[in-house]
C-alpha cells in the first residue's frame, strides 16, 4: 500500500505546483491607437513614415496635396494689402500736388477779395462826389461778401484735404483689414493641415494609404500607438468583483515577461456581461462576468503589445 501511495502523493504534488493559478484572472493587452487625420481631402502625396517607426511630437507623417489651399492663401494675402492700402490712404487724406492747388485756390480768392476792397473804397468816394449812381455802391459790396465767402470755402476745402477721411470711415476700413487678416488666418490654418504632423510619442502601428491614393477627408492614415495607452482588459467573475476597485493595485504576468508587472485598474463596468468565448477557465463557474480595466505605467506598458494574453492577480 505504501509503494502505491508515495507516487500518487508525488504526481499530485507536482500536479498542484505546475497547475494554474486559482487565484489569476485572465486577460489580454489592448491599446488605445491615435488615428491621425487630416479634415480636408486630398491626394496624398507623401507618407513621411513606415509601420513599426517611433516617432516624437512634430514629427512629419503625411501631406496631401494642397494647390488650391496655397491659391487661396495668396489670395487672401493680397485682400489683406489692399484693405491696409485703403486704410492707410484714408489716413494721409489728400495727396501733395492737390493741396497745392487747395492753396493756390486759396491764394486767388484772398487777391480777389482784396480788390474787391479796394473797388468798394473808390466806389465809396465816387458815389460821395456824384461821379456813380448809388447802386454801384451796391453792387461793390456785393463783390466784396461774395470774394469773402469764396475765401473761406477755399480754406474750408483746404483744411478738409489735410484731414484725410472721417472717423467712421477709418473705423470702417480698420474693420475690413481686421476681417482680411482673419481670412488670411483661416487660409494658412487650411494649408498647414495639409501637413499633418504627430502629436504624441510613441509607435507607429499602421499606415492606412499610400502615395497617389485618395484620402477623404476624416479618414485615417497613420495610426501611432503611445506606450501609455497600453491597458490591460481581463474579467472578474460576479463573486469576485467586491475585492475590485478603481485604484486598486494588481500584478499581470505574461510569457516572456521577466517580473511581475505593476498596474492600477482604472475602470469597472458597471454592467454584467456572459462569459466570451475567447476567455477559458476550468476553474471558475460563473456564468457571468464583470469587465476590468487596469494600467500599469508608462515604462512597464512598454513591455506589453496589444493582444497579448496576461495574466491578472488581485490582491
Amino acid at each position: 500500500m505504501r509503494r502505491l501511495l508515495l507516487p500518487l502523493a508525488i504526481a499530485a504534488t507536482l500536479s498542484a505546483c505546475g497547475g494554474p493559478d486559482n487565484n489569476a484572472l485572465q486577460g489580454y493587452a489592448e491599446g488605445e491607437y491615435v488615428r491621425v487625420a487630416a479634415p480636408f481631402a486630398g491626394t496624398l502625396v507623401r507618407l513621411e513614415v513606415a509601420r513599426g517607426a517611433s516617432v516624437a511630437p512634430g514629427a512629419p507623417l503625411f501631406a496631401l496635396e494642397a494647390e488650391n489651399e496655397t491659391a487661396a492663401r495668396r489670395e487672401a494675402e493680397d485682400r489683406v494689402r489692399r484693405a491696409e492700402a485703403q486704410r492707410d490712404n484714408l489716413k494721409k487724406g489728400a495727396r501733395p500736388t492737390e493741396l497745392e492747388a487747395l492753396r493756390a485756390q486759396v491764394a486767388q480768392t484772398q487777391s480777389s477779395a482784396e480788390l474787391a476792397r479796394r473797388d468798394l473804397t473808390r466806389t465809396e468816394e465816387l458815389v460821395k462826389k456824384g461821379f456813380l449812381p448809388p447802386q454801384k455802391l451796391d453792387e461793390a459790396r456785393m463783390a466784396v461778401e461774395n470774394t469773402r465767402q469764396r475765401v473761406r470755402e477755399n480754406e474750408s476745402q483746404l483744411a478738409t484735404a489735410n484731414l484725410g477721411g472721417r472717423p467712421d470711415e477709418i473705423r470702417a476700413a480698420e474693420s475690413e483689414v481686421e476681417a482680411a487678416r482673419a481670412s488670411l488666418a483661416q487660409a494658412d490654418w487650411r494649408l498647414r493641415q495639409k501637413t499633418v504632423a504627430s502629436t504624441v510619442t510613441g509607435l507607429v502601428t499602421d499606415t492606412n494609404f499610400v502615395a497617389g491614393e485618395w484620402v477623404p477627408a476624416g479618414a485615417p492614415v497613420v495610426a501611432v500607438l503611445p506606450p501609455e495607452n497600453v491597458k490591460v482588459r481581463f474579467f472578474v467573475p460576479e463573486p469576485r468583483l467586491g475585492a475590485v476597485k478603481v485604484g486598486q493595485a494588481v500584478e499581470l504576468a505574461c510569457d516572456g515577461c521577466p517580473a511581475k508587472i505593476a498596474a492600477t485598474v482604472s475602470f469597472v463596468a458597471p454592467q454584467a456581461e456572459y462569459t466570451p468565448p475567447v476567455i477559458y477557465s476550468r476553474e471558475s463557474r460563473a456564468k457571468l462576468v464583470f469587465l476590468v480595466e487596469a494600467r500599469p505605467a508608462k515604462a512597464d506598458a512598454a513591455k506589453l503589445h496589444p493582444g497579448q494574453p496576461v495574466d491578472v492577480r488581485l490582491p
